[in-house]
This record gives C-alpha cells, structure tokens and sequence, in this order.
C-alpha cells in the first residue's frame, strides 16, 4: 500500500489518465518493451510521480505528463458495421474502428469494450482513460443489450435455460432478460441483455443451447441508445448530460465543461458524420 505521502501511482493508470490508451492497453506496451521512463525500459508494477515531470516514452516519441484533470473528458457514439476489428492497427490490412473517427491533438481515442469483427453496432469511445477502464470493469455491470438473429426454433426449454444460465470455459453466464421480437421463416430475433463484456460472450451462450447466432449488433450501453439516423460507419459525440450519466455510473467526478459548442447540443444530428457510405 502506499503511504500517506506517497504521491506515485502506477504507471499504466497514469498513461490511461492521459488518454494512452486503457490500462490493459497499456500494460501490453510496457511488457513489449515499448514505455521508458528517465531513460529505462518500464516494467510492470513501476511507479511514477508526475509532479517530478519524469521523461516518459512510448515507442520512442517523449509524451506529456500534463494532469488529466486539464482536459475536457469527451465521448463518442460509433456505429461499428460487420467487417471492422478492435484494433488500432492490423498486420492482415482489415479496417479498424479507428479509421472514422474524429482526429484529436494530444490524446487518442480509446474503445471502452470490444464488438468482434463479425458484430456490428453501438461502440463507446473516449479520451478518459480511468472512465474506460471503470466502465469495463465486471463489477459495474453496465447493461448491454443486443438485438440477436438466430437460425432455427427456440423452445421454452433453451429460453429458460439462458435465463438461470449456462457454463462457459471461462465460468457461468446468464443473460439478465431475454425477450423475442419474432421473425419470418427460420430467422428469429431476440433482445438480451448482458452485465459483463466477456469475449463473444452473447454468441457462446446460444451456442452453449445448440442454437446458431446468424446476426449480432449492439443496441444499447447503459442508457445509451444507439441512435437510428446514425448511419454504420458514422459516429456522434455525448452531450455533457450523458458523459456525466456514465461518469456517475462509475463514481468519477461530473464534468462541469463540454467540447460541444451551444449549437451543437442543440442538434445531436448536426454532429453525426461519416467517413463514406457503406452499403447493406
């Protein structure tokens, strides 16, 4: 434990302040040997005091230790379509979430959870690196609800058994509700919702009762809705009223300053852009 006059935190929760990306994130940088501090390789568990303003590097290029509490903390709304990864950069050339984004100085977005390249729909980013990584955080347990397409009949028994739950490799999964939405033919679609963000966890927990996920999208992240005029590919930026819902959600301070202009606020469609067209 600290002591009372110790001023350091860990290195990868500073980064994260800084908007360097989420503490996961940022923990892979430093055991790829890519972080120095005053010159040496950064190791995990290292503690830093940035009032003593120490050279930190990441890949080379010298960073600014500037207090996170400086800057406005800013959210977007990305409508993530099928095809695009999680990842800043692809060694296979696949799109990323990152390519549509707003171009920022200083600071970089960060994907608060993950889609898997064959889901699409509602993606949170931010410049908050400790926002991120309390809303991804398992005991928070942010509702998510997705709009889920399954091939063939679903009995009362697969229904009931998804509700009190199912075992998974990586322990038990139930979903919180569960409701049909009809369909036509063998198509079917449901609502689910989850409180957790485990990898695939929507499409293994059908799998888990023999039925096949045809379609996946994310509809909503707490009370954020997924807006429908906000085309895939396109993203929009929060209002100050939805970046402090989350902000409390996860006991961070309200933020009392938005980047959104009068005009802005006033007309959230105004804000909604895209990078191109993309087609069903």
């Amino acid at each position: 434990m600290k002591s009372i006059k110790d001023k350091t935190e860990k290195l990868q929760k500073v980064l994260a302040n800084l908007g360097h990306g989420s503490r996961r994130e940022v923990e892979g940088l430093i055991q790829a040997g890519k972080i120095s501090v005053n010159g040496q390789l950064a190791k995990l568990g290292d503690r830093i005091d940035v009032q003593t303003q120490p050279k930190i590097r990441i890949n080379g290029h010298l960073i600014s230790t500037r207090m996170k509490e400086q800057d406005i903390c800013r959210v977007l709304i990305y409508y993530k379509p099928e095809g695009e990864i999680c990842s800043r950069h692809d060694p296979e050339g696949r799109a990323t979430v990152f390519t549509n984004l707003p171009r920022l100085k200083n600071a970089r977005w960060i994907n608060i959870g993950r889609l898997d390249i064959n889901t699409s729909g509602l993606l949170l980013f931010t410049t908050d690196g400790e926002l991120a990584n309390r809303l991804m955080h398992p005991r928070n347990e942010i509702e998510r609800e997705y709009a889920v397409r399954v091939f063939g009949q679903v009995n009362d028994e697969q229904i009931n058994q998804l509700r009190k739950g199912v075992q998974l490799e990586d322990g038990p999964a139930a979903f919180k509700s569960i409701q049909s939405q009809g369909g036509e033919n063998a198509n079917q679609w449901f609502n689910v919702v989850i409180t957790e963000g485990r990898n695939r966890e929507v499409r293994r927990m059908w799998d888990a009762v023999g039925v096949k996920v045809s379609r996946l999208m994310r509809i909503r992240y707490g009370n954020i809705i997924l807006p429908k005029r906000l085309p895939r590919g396109g993203w929009t930026e929060l209002n100050i009223n939805d970046v402090n819902y989350l902000r409390e959600k996860v006991g961070l301070a309200a933020e009392e300053k938005s980047f959104l202009t009068p005009e802005q606020r006033k007309n959230k469609y105004k804000r909604i852009k895209a990078k191109r067209p993309i087609k069903s």
